[in-house]
């Protein structure tokens, strides 16, 4: 008897020893507390602020949540050591790497990860648990001054004789047109081109000065500017990858963009492009082939890097699950920060099961307009990645489609959509021209 309460009484002692042990490893292993946290980035000594949300209690079961007005962006939380974690960007190459000096304080950078300019990008940051609030501590704001609601014309004021230029490439990448919400000192909105968008602002107004700022996982953005007495509205535009950009602006309910189905077009004399491009699996892929005859083929042209390409993919594929029944294909010609096939495999092998994407993916080769233009045959110039191009049944484009307008820009977005269901219904009523044809015929 007494030697089996020995042996209980050890194995009680290694017990309560290995449950200790638990404590202090699980106390070694630190990590963030849950809550909404504010964030700086340092970029040129200026402070560029986020906000973000983390739930669960450790790496593998916590969601890491960006926030940009109404807009929430989710990624996982890895572990690297017990203070140290890493939130990967979802598609984009690049993470968030971080220490944990305690529940409510972190501090680490966003470290831009392609390897030809590894660590030449990186933006140191800090954050801190419990603050919600952006810009200015609630306690410290003061009044706004004016009112930025409604919509403005913008344009870009490096040099203020763009204004008289006629070269529709440089007036279709400065003239701006901005969509502003303000409800007492909080602002947000977007600032749209005509090839894109940049997703949802959300910032203050402090007197005749307003503040905006997004960061979704690619490189953050601040904006910020001043309205005078006459209501005209001057500010600028950087971030931590791009050059700071002053731009000018007026109020303007009737502003207006180039029409984006104007920017690229065919060349003089042609009705169709050409391509022959590798597929994931070294696949040469190519709208000659059989797969592609007698359908409807969107081609999307894209890049992993280019935020208005995610968000045209997050658009597209579930579109194209729901509809490729009816005699529809499509084709994501990837154009990537590497000119290299194993690095297309690494990020659009995660774009394609990010998005569960259906339909094939093909390496065009380097992200250049130029080197875009060259490879697709047919296009007079690649204005702006994404580009998205219809092809009906007989191989002919229809419609070309520059750059990609979120859900954030309201009717601008509507009126796409509806547009792009107008047209691919049209084009998917029309007959197939092989239907009748041999398969060995022509």
């Amino acid at each position: 008897m007494i030697k089996r309460a020995v042996r209980f009484g050890r194995l009680a002692m290694l017990l309560a020893m290995c449950v200790a042990a638990a404590s202090v490893l699980a106390d070694a292993r630190k990590f963030p507390d849950e809550g909404v946290w504010r964030g700086e980035f340092t970029v040129d000594g200026e402070a560029i602020p986020f906000n973000f949300e983390i739930t669960g209690k450790d790496a593998g079961e916590a969601r890491f949540s960006l926030i940009n007005g109404t807009r929430r962006d989710h990624f996982v939380v890895e572990r690297i050591s017990d203070d140290e974690l890493s939130v990967p960007m979802n598609t984009y190459d690049a993470a968030l790497v971080f220490k944990v000096l305690d529940g409510k304080r972190i501090q680490g950078e966003y470290r831009d990860l392609v390897p030809r300019r590894k660590g030449a990008r990186n933006l140191p940051f800090i954050a801190e648990h419990g603050k919600s609030w952006r810009f200015v501590e609630p306690q410290r704001q003061v009044a706004a001054d004016v009112d930025l609601n409604g919509k403005w014309a913008l344009i870009q004021a490096d040099d203020v004789q763009l204004r008289d230029d006629n070269s529709n490439e440089r007036n279709n990448r400065r003239n701006q047109v901005g969509l502003f919400k303000q409800n007492g000192t909080h602002l947000s909105g977007v600032i749209m081109t005509s090839v894109g968008d940049s997703r949802e602002l959300e910032g203050i107004v402090q007197g005749n000065r307003f503040y905006l700022s997004h960061f979704s996982g690619p490189s953050p953005r601040l904006i910020k500017g001043t309205v005078d007495e006459d209501g005209r509205l001057q500010g600028s535009s950087g971030s931590g990858i791009y050059n700071v950009a002053r731009f000018e602006g007026v109020r303007d309910d009737d502003a207006q963009l180039a029409d984006p189905y104007k920017l690229t077009r065919l060349k003089e004399g042609q009705t169709r492009i050409d391509f022959t491009f590798p597929d994931l699996n070294g696949r040469p892929v190519s709208l000659s082939d059989e797969k592609y005859r007698g359908k409807v083929v969107i081609v999307e042209i894209i890049g992993t890097w280019c935020p208005n390409c995610t968000d045209q993919t997050y658009f597209l594929a579930p579109w194209f699950k729901q509809n490729r029944h009816r005699g529809v294909e499509a084709i994501a010609i990837a154009f990537e920060q590497e000119d290299s096939f194993e690095y297309f495999k690494k990020t659009l092998g995660k774009f394609k099961s990010y998005f569960d994407i259906q339909y094939d993916i093909v390496f065009g080769g380097i992200a250049d307009k130029k080197v875009a233009t060259e490879k697709l045959q047919g296009l007079n110039y690649m204005a702006a990645f994404p580009t998205t191009l219809l092809i009906d049944r007989r191989g002919e484009v229809r419609e070309i489609y520059t750059g990609y307008t979120g859900e954030v820009t309201g009717q601008y977005f509507q009126d796409y959509v509806a547009k792009f269901n107008r047209v691919l219904d049209e084009l998917i009523a029309e007959p197939d021209p092989y239907a009748n044809v041999s398969q060995t015929g022509p």
